[in-house]
């Protein structure tokens, strides 16, 4: 009998071991993989400071971070290092996505998902939603909008390498006038400026990342500028919508860091004294760059997802979700022309080139951000959508596009010393795709290798 209680638990053992080592199979976070000394040899390097490409380049990757820069019978290769070929890629910087939400996975009925899965936004929707945004070529993203606690726990995670993701920079929830109704886990109201500067404590004392600001026209001007000088009394950047002109002009008084999308509805330009704004604000360069983020493909392309609806069958966005909530997803989205979310979208696409010149001409930095996961708008999909908008359609200079991806974010959240760049001391967020992405930006729709911090994910 005891021996057969001994095999009994020697067979125990070994699944045990072998269902750990499965699952840590699915997460590449050894420290021996990050720690061996790398070398990329042979792409065309693509830095994100704007130069002129490097062909032939090597890249020495020791750690998490990049050692050494250089090219082919130029820069020695360590001994013992290990080379991964790069020959007839592309390698360019970790993208980032500077307006994704987490929480939410191109469902079409907000108020059916808000009221069905709170409980798996930690556990199931915001991992899923982040997985799929690395395996993207995104190894920084801003998560703007959703729940305090899951947000940090999630970020923390990623960081410690518990589960597969993009570095995140999170708002929590958005600071507003009032929330909706039954959005208070991931939406604030202030009343008052004594009230919004204890929200905005309270969230930087949690450990968020920047502060997101939406309606504030609807709030008082001393609670606006209460958010924002608390916000930067802790010395964290406040992101705001500019869906209506009051919007905007109340940001821009108060000192707003960023702004999202391209808003105004229908009105086919920003009203002139909006603009004059922006150009004032934009001269003054002793405040560094004003950005803002457009988001703008989601609504430039619907029309043609609506009539051409193959991308939705997609399987990369069903990575990490279980097949009950990828069936509801389908669901919600099975007949597109229907879709209440874009029901006035024809009548705003022909006004987006132009409001998007409007901005570029007043000397704003524009950011890659695609505000991933609201309907038909997959985070395995959206950020290469964004920079293809940018190129084909919007007639943006590739280099500056990718910029738009690269270093300018990284500038933004204040990390450009880490991030942002390929170049010798920073953190090894690289990507690669087979090709000439400066020639053909969709390349970027399949990448081929992910490097996080330095390791390999894909």
């Amino acid at each position: 009998m005891r021996k057969m209680r001994r095999c009994f638990a020697a067979v125990c053992l070994v699944i045990s071991l072998l269902f750990a080592s499965c699952l840590s199979g699915m997460i590449p976070s050894s420290r021996a993989q990050s720690q061996k000394v790398k070398a990329l040899v042979g792409g065309r390097l693509i830095d994100g400071f704007g130069g002129k490409p490097i062909p032939d380049s090597v890249i020495i990757i020791e750690g998490e971070r990049i050692k050494a820069i250089g090219q082919v019978g130029r820069l020695p290769i360590p001994e013992g290092a290990e080379i991964i070929s790069t020959e007839g890629m592309s390698v360019l910087p970790g993208l980032w996505d500077m307006h994704v939400h987490l929480m939410i996975n191109g469902h079409a009925d907000y108020a059916h998902w808000d009221k069905t899965y709170p409980s798996l936004f930690e556990s199931v929707i915001m991992p899923a939603s982040a997985k799929q945004l690395l395996l993207a070529g995104v190894t920084s993203a801003r998560d703007l909008g959703g729940p305090l606690e899951a947000s940090i726990s999630v970020r923390d995670r990623i960081n410690a390498g518990k589960i597969p993701g993009p570095t995140l920079y999170v708002s929590g929830p958005f600071i507003q006038h009032e929330p909706y109704p039954g959005t208070e886990l991931f939406r604030w109201g202030v009343k008052g400026a004594t009230d919004a500067r204890a929200k905005v404590r309270r969230l930087a004392e949690a450990g968020v990342n920047c502060i997101k600001l939406i309606d504030q026209d609807q709030m008082a001007m001393e609670e606006v500028r209460a958010v924002v000088e608390e916000a930067h009394k802790h010395n964290l950047t406040v992101v705001a919508h500019s869906h209506r002109p009051e919007e905007i002009r109340r940001g821009l008084q108060a000192g707003v860091d960023c702004f999202e999308h391209t808003g105004l509805a229908t009105s086919p330009e920003y009203p002139p004294d909006i603009m004059a704004m922006i150009q004032e604000r934009t001269a003054k360069m002793n405040l560094g760059p004003l950005f803002w983020t457009p988001t703008i493909e989601g609504l430039f392309n619907y029309e043609y997802v609506r009539d051409n609806p193959e991308q939705l069958d997609d399987p990369s966005w069903h990575e990490g979700l279980p097949e009950n909530i990828i069936a509801d997803i389908k669901a919600s989205i099975r007949n597109p022309d229907r879709l209440p979310y874009f029901q006035i979208t024809p009548n705003r696409r022909p006004t987006l080139a132009r409001k998007f010149q409007q901005l570029s001409d007043a000397g704003v930095v524009l950011l890659i951000g695609t505000d991933s996961g609201i309907p038909m708008k997959f985070h395995s999909q959206s950020t290469w959508h964004e920079l293809d908008i940018w190129v084909h359609r919007l007639g943006v200079d590739p280099m500056q596009a990718i910029r738009g991806a690269t270093y300018w974010p990284s500038v933004l959240m204040k990390v450009s010393n880490d991030v942002g760049t390929i170049s010798e001391g920073k953190y090894a967020d690289i990507i690669a795709v087979r090709g000439d992405v400066l020639r053909y930006i969709n390349l970027l729709q399949d990448v081929d290798m992910v490097i996080k911090r330095g390791t390999r994910y894909k």
